[in-house]
């Protein structure tokens, strides 16, 4: 009987350790890059070779979904406005404190129905105390469309500063703004800027007894 073996990488022959090692990196740098070109383009979003941009597999990765209820959030998140989006700008003039005509103060309100949308921001001119200008931002329905019934009153920040910026998602319909008033000893000017679905309330009618206008300007935008 002949103890000869056959060549080392023959069939059915124990495969030497450099056979192994070749076998075991091709297998490892085969899993590399399968990794970089295919799995992470389309599993990951990302693009280390740019082989998934041009074989078309980074197009097949997409973001987890998460659907949101629309009123998940207590509120409708889309909602249709029957008024025109409009951006207006107002120069408000306050007296000083003391003034014999009481013109250091005055409320000024735009309307807004229930569900609109108004984004503003407003600061004041020649105020050295900010704390010397009063704000109470509220709104309330009207008196002639209570019908008997009561007015219903919205407050949402009552305080004093020289500047605001926020955003209101009317609570009832009715008119929504500010009551504005001068501590100081000198006459002050606040520019306020608005955004959103409402409309002007006309001079000398409720909200608007003082009669501001929007300023004429080129970011001044809407129907009047």
């Amino acid at each position: 009987m002949s103890d000869a073996k056959g060549p080392p990488d023959s069939p059915g022959a124990t495969p030497s350790k450099r056979t192994l090692l070749a076998s075991i990196g091709a297998a490892v740098g085969t899993a590399v890059v399968i990794t970089f070109a295919a799995v992470l383009p389309a599993e990951y979003n990302m693009d280390p070779l740019g082989l998934g941009r041009l074989t078309g597999l980074s197009r097949l990765w997409a973001p987890k979904e998460i659907v949101v209820e629309p009123g998940a959030v207590g509120a409708l998140a889309a909602i249709r406005q029957a008024a025109v989006f409009r951006t207006d700008t107002f120069e408000i003039p306050l007296a000083a404190n003391g003034d014999e005509a009481r013109r250091n103060a005055l409320e000024f309100k735009v309307r807004l129905p229930k569900g609109a949308t108004l984004v503003y921001s407003w600061q004041t001119e020649d105020l050295a105390i900010p704390e010397d200008l009063m704000f109470d931002f509220h709104g309330h329905t009207l008196a002639a469309d209570a019908k008997g019934g009561p007015v219903i009153v919205a407050d949402y920040e009552k305080g004093s500063g020289a500047q605001a910026n926020g955003s209101l998602t009317a609570p009832i319909d009715g008119i929504h703004g500010w009551y504005l008033r001068n501590r100081s000893d000198r006459p002050i000017k606040v520019q306020l800027k608005l955004s959103g679905f409402y409309q002007l309330v006309p001079a000398g009618e409720e909200g608007n007894l003082a009669g501001i206008q929007p300023a004429k300007s080129a970011g001044s935008k809407g129907l009047p």
